[in-house]
């Protein structure tokens, strides 16, 4: 049975597309349109209570009965877990996996999602401080990234869940106003990424 796939054409979305195409799940799309409040619908509720997108429902989840996942990173997690891949069964190896998967959702999306708020603003008085700030938090964000790929070829060290979560935002680099050419690692990584083929599958679904 196939996952239902409720998303849209953002960072947070593109995780789970790839995801889901390099785990081989199949899965069918429904878009929620965010700029007409799609995401406030009762119906999209009742699976994501935060109004967010992404969100699935895995008909065939645990002991055979439907789950509904909300928040990209618990739903790579379930993914992960319930595919074995990109999921490292050993415990000490889980570790980096969190890590960098947690630093992605508490750092590597909320700022250079300022960045996207902050940018859009047609007022100088009004951006220049928040766009400025969150620059320099999303330009030491990707410093970070560098600094790990100079060790590792993916962030826990084998390409796993983490690596798609970061993928997703480092997509909209150009928005970011970041050139990769700064970061040569992220770079490697980057284009390394998008090569995959299945990975170059989920940024191409039509995800609305």
């Amino acid at each position: 049975m196939s996952i239902e796939l409720y998303t849209w054409n953002t960072p947070n979305g593109r995780k789970i597309s790839a995801a889901l195409e390099e785990m081989g799940l199949p899965y069918n799309v429904h878009p929620v349109n965010i700029s007409k409040d799609e995401q406030f619908a009762p119906a999209f509720l009742k699976i994501s209570p935060n109004n967010k997108i992404p969100a699935i429902i895995d008909p065939d989840g645990p002991g055979g009965q439907p789950i509904s996942i909300f928040e990209s990173g618990a739903i790579l997690i379930y993914l992960g877990q319930k595919t074995g891949k990109f999921w490292p069964s050993d415990i000490r190896a889980q570790v980096p996996v969190l890590e960098w998967l947690m630093w992605q959702m508490a750092g590597f999306g909320p700022m250079p999602g300022q960045v996207h708020h902050f940018i859009a603003l047609e007022n100088e008085a009004d951006r220049r401080y928040g766009l400025a700030r969150y620059m320099k938090e999303t330009r030491r964000l990707y410093a970070v990234a560098d600094r790990r790929l100079a060790d590792v070829e993916f962030f826990a060290g084998d390409l796993s869940i983490a690596d798609f979560a970061i993928l997703g935002w480092a997509w909209r680099h150009t928005r970011h106003q970041v050139d990769l050419a700064d970061f040569p690692n992220v770079k490697r990584w980057y284009e390394s990424m998008m090569a995959r083929p299945a990975t170059k599958r989920g940024f191409e679904v039509s995800l609305g």
